[in-house]
């Protein structure tokens, strides 16, 4: 709920409190707090200033407007923890041990993966993503170098990256995003 003072947030906590006791439910004491949704007109300090909520952390974020200039805006982003879940996910594909399959059968097995998490985790701040991208490339570089003897020397595997990400642009869902591995 949005509150225009700490006092108005005060009153509305407690009487949400007292009208989920009234049927017999309780709020979770550490789940439920309020937060000083700071950004760059409001100043002051408060014990939280963001929030994670359903895989988004809510905070103070760098934003622009349409005319390029730049302000601090209360924006979400992934959370740290989802970001977590989803590099356990990337780690437990052991992509570079996968050197019996072709590029497009890994790009098969993983794409439905990354799409979800580019359609939902995407939508705010998509940037917060691209760390995330560019270790599935490293794993994928990594993969080249497993499998092809003579792209062994990072310069090589590096110059096929390039030439695979040219001329198959959509063949990973990622890299719409983000084609860096390094």
């Amino acid at each position: 709920m949005h509150c225009v003072s700490h006092a108005q947030a005060q009153y509305v906590a407690r009487a949400i409190g007292d009208r989920m006791s009234q049927v017999g439910l309780a709020l979770h004491p550490v789940k439920t707090k309020i937060v000083y949704c700071k950004d760059g007109k409001r100043t002051g300090a408060h014990e939280h200033a963001a929030f994670t909520f359903l895989g988004f952390t809510f905070q103070a974020r760098g934003a622009r407007r349409k005319d390029g200039t730049g302000f601090t805006s209360f924006l979400p982003a992934v959370s740290t923890q989802a970001l977590t879940r989803m590099g356990e996910v990337v780690r437990s594909w052991r992509l570079h041990r996968r050197t019996g399959h072709t590029l497009a059968d890994l790009a098969a097995v993983i794409n439905p993966i990354i799409r979800g998490w580019q359609q939902y985790y995407g939508t705010f701040y998509r940037s917060a993503l691209y760390g995330l991208f560019s270790r599935i490339n490293a794993y994928l570089l990594r993969w080249i170098r497993r499998k092809y003897e003579r792209l062994r020397a990072f310069t090589k595997a590096k110059a096929s990256w390039r030439r695979v990400t040219i001329a198959c642009p959509a063949l990973f869902a990622h890299w719409s995003w983000c084609r860096s591995a390094w």
